[in-house]
């Protein structure tokens, strides 16, 4: 399971932790209308499966942890 997500703004100092990740994408969204700033966010751990899944998938960016055999690969878009 996540444990939350810690979102953190370089410009004002602000850092505020969620249990939800789509709260804290509000929030994010909120504090750039609000004061323009480009707040960040810091993911808790997600479960192991997940992990493995985004890594699988190719989420992660990185071709070091893709398995291009993975029905998950989505491959170069």
């Amino acid at each position: 399971m996540a444990t939350g997500a810690t979102v953190t703004c370089p410009d004002c100092g602000l850092e505020r932790a969620f249990d939800s990740l789509g709260d804290a994408r509000a929030f994010i969204e909120d504090h750039r209308t609000e004061t323009g700033h480009e707040a960040t966010w810091q993911l808790g751990r997600l479960a192991a499966g997940v992990e493995r899944a985004g890594d699988e998938a190719g989420v992660c960016g990185s071709p070091d942890c893709t398995d291009t055999d993975s029905p998950l690969y989505q491959g170069e878009n």
